[in-house]
């Protein structure tokens, strides 16, 4: 009977910590109403605290460059914040130069919107715009990658710089309870205003992903927001080098049939690496635009082909494909695509052939 009683006393003791946690938590979490005082008083809005800083924005209709979603890992969400923000966070630190220190930024989506904040923010981030699109056409390129067509709702068009991202955002479904948005770079043509085109590779236990991949079907609206970042043409130079793997085809391609398209004086060539025959797609796209143009050539290359790929073209890693086209200390300009891996190594071989750091240009995924 005792041995029963302590059981119970245990338990009631348990239940009742268990409530004054949640109590707790629901207390130190509400922060009421905050200010957001936007350069210096040119914007002022009223929002609830508890979110993110990059969250808080977007509900705004003011939305922050983010390639990650809000995860720390790309560091594109700097913003200057003069007030309220608290002290650095270790997980901004590998992000913030000392000099980016010392003038106030920090990762938006690592600040907590817990009392007034006062910040500063790009004019040129307020013509970001929300849209509503709808996916008009779905393609399975490869095993493991999509592209998507959202034609525009609202607005109806949109302008953008080859080689730029929108961030897609998802919808709630199974246990993921709340929308989600991850950034993903066009792959059609600027002058295709009405409609924009994304390459989705899937990738293990991605929300975003996987809801492109499982739960997107034609005929449903999503909402995208942009146009973002600065990997676009500069065309300084005589030869242009492009190069890619996966899913980073996506802005190389929007590139090169822009410059096709506005018929530029530009020498191309586009490497395009994947690991077995399996991995490659638009394979017959490109080769037909290098047919139809002279100043187009497509390089694709396999690092790994399998016996039944029948494989005639360049084998090896791409940056070894790299290598053995170009030149030494020619007029190049380059742009490349991929994961970090690959574009490091990229960088290595450009360097190698004289090419600047100042003359090349990437997004890294």
């Amino acid at each position: 009977m005792a041995f029963l009683t302590t059981v119970i006393s245990l338990s009631s003791i348990s239940l009742l910590l268990s409530v004054l946690i949640i109590l707790a938590e629901i207390r130190l979490n509400n922060y009421g109403d905050c200010t957001l005082d936007i350069n210096d008083n040119d914007r002022v809005l009223t929002v609830k605290g508890g979110a993110s800083l990059l969250a808080t924005l977007s509900e705004q209709g003011i939305f922050i460059p983010s390639a990650c979603g809000g995860k720390a890992t790309c560091g594109l969400c700097k913003v200057r914040v003069i007030e309220g923000a608290g002290p650095l966070l270790p997980t901004e630190e590998p992000y913030l130069s000392e000099q980016e220190r010392k003038e106030g930024y920090r990762l938006s989506c690592q600040v907590k919107v817990k009392q007034n904040l006062k910040l500063f923010i790009p004019e040129d981030l307020f013509n970001i715009r929300a849209y509503q699109t709808k996916i008009t056409q779905i393609d399975q390129l490869t095993h493991d990658i999509k592209g998507l067509r959202l034609s525009l709702i609202e607005p109806e068009s949109i302008r953008f710089k080859a080689g730029q991202y929108v961030q897609l955002y998802t919808r709630p479904y199974g246990n993921v309870k709340e929308k989600v948005f991850r950034a993903y770079s066009m792959a059609s043509v600027p002058s295709d205003s009405k409609a924009i085109e994304l390459i989705v590779r899937r990738v293990p236990e991605g929300i975003c992903t996987t809801f492109v991949h499982e739960e997107l079907k034609v005929g449903d609206t999503v909402q995208v927001s942009g146009p973002f970042g600065d990997f676009y043409l500069r065309g300084n130079a005589n030869n242009l080098i492009f190069i890619a793997g996966g899913s980073g085809l996506a802005p190389i391609r929007s590139l090169i049939l822009d410059i096709i398209e506005k018929d530029l004086p530009y020498q191309m060539t586009f490497f395009f690496g994947a690991v077995t025959r399996k991995d490659l797609y638009y394979l017959d796209y490109f080769e037909d635009l290098s047919n139809k143009h002279s100043r187009f050539h497509f390089v694709p290359a396999l690092s790994s082909p399998a016996a039944e790929d029948s494989w005639s073209g360049e084998t090896g890693l791409i940056t070894d494909v790299v290598a053995r086209h170009l030149d030494t200390d020619s007029d190049y300009e380059a742009y490349l695509c991929g994961s970090p891996g690959m574009i490091n190594a990229c960088l290595n071989v450009l360097n190698a052939k004289g090419i600047t750091e100042d003359r090349i240009f990437y997004d890294k995924f």
